[in-house]
């Protein structure tokens, strides 16, 4: 575990609140370790990865001796030191070839962890394409109900939208869509197939374009995608699930502040909504009126006379008739 220091300086003060829990959070930085025994095409496949994760990615070139099914405490050591949350382990032996393990922290502690096998590897200097640029935010395609409905693919879903998710923004410029990150499954398990075995499971398939908007005569572009690379054919190993305190303390989130809570962000309020423009809408419940009590508004032209005279005018015409 690391000490707690106490900073000496603004600047350390600054790096220490940067490190500090937020509202919202900046995009996860993710290390890619190389195990004490990773093959070419695992060493490979990382270069790939972490070629779209740029820049928030950090690699550990040298040698490690790390297993993580096994023991999380390096794990948990270069997250606190490096500020990282998630990690990409490649590793391969004779039982287990070709295999990657992605780890997610929370808290500076392993939460969850999956590993899979590289079955098939296709580099992206194989494709003779245009390549993205080096840090705008992908686009995410999960084909199959199979990402919503089994375990195994909801948790590796979660893992790849936090590996590759990059900062929270408010708005997205059209400009700036450069690739898209597709990934599909085989057919549906059948009724008698297991959710745990991994022979049974579909093999994952992991493909990347690069997105180009075409003229279409109207205001929206026609988009074509041409495939950049990389390509990955993953199987489904072993995992580990989420402890559930840890989870719940994971998908908490903050109070939001009273400005939020009125546009109808936080609780809701009772008639009281937000429509699809962003502008709040409320409603007012009044009784039933009685409209023969209403008081109006007093018209000498709308009051009643004789032969039009005004109730002044009658009264005076009263008195003198009176004398």
């Amino acid at each position: 575990m690391l000490r707690t220091i106490k900073p000496r300086n603004a600047r350390s003060k600054r790096a220490l609140e940067a490190r500090e829990p937020k509202e919202v959070e900046d995009a996860r930085t993710a290390i890619f370790v190389r195990g004490t025994h990773a093959g070419e095409v695992v060493q490979n496949a990382m270069k790939e990865l972490m070629a779209l994760k740029r820049p928030h990615a950090i690699s550990f070139s040298k040698k490690n001796d790390v297993r993580p099914f096994e023991d999380v405490s390096s794990l948990e050591f270069w997250a606190q030191k490096n500020d990282a949350s998630m990690f990409v382990v490649g590793q391969s032996n004779k039982k287990r070839p070709n295999g990657l393990v992605i780890t997610r922290t929370f808290d500076g502690r392993v939460l969850d962890m999956c590993e899979l096998g590289v079955d098939g590897f296709v580099s992206m200097t194989a494709f003779k394409t245009p390549k993205s640029t080096p840090g705008h935010k992908p686009m995410m395609h999960f084909a199959s109900e199979l990402f919503d409905t089994h375990p195994r693919y909801v948790q590796l879903k979660s893992l790849l939208m936090d590996l590759f998710n990059g900062e929270v923004v408010e708005s997205v410029c059209v400009a700036g869509l450069e690739h898209v990150i597709s990934v599909t499954v085989g057919p549906s398990l059948g009724t008698g197939a297991g959710q745990d075995d991994p022979k049974q499971l579909p093999k994952v398939h992991v493909r990347t374009y690069t997105v180009k908007l075409e003229p279409s005569g109207t205001r929206v572009p026609r988009v074509a995608l041409t495939e950049m690379g990389p390509c990955l054919d993953l199987s489904l190993r072993r995992w580990q699930e989420a402890d559930p305190e840890m989870w719940k303390a994971a998908m908490r989130r903050p109070k939001l502040k009273k400005q939020d809570v009125e546009k109808g962000l936080g609780k809701r309020k009772k008639n009281v909504e937000v429509d699809e423009m962003g502008d709040v809408r409320g409603r007012v419940h009044v009784a039933k009126q009685d409209l023969d009590k209403l008081q109006t508004r007093k018209m000498k032209g709308l009051k009643s006379g004789v032969d039009g005279e005004s109730e002044d005018e009658e009264e005076q015409r009263r008195k003198r008739t009176r004398r």
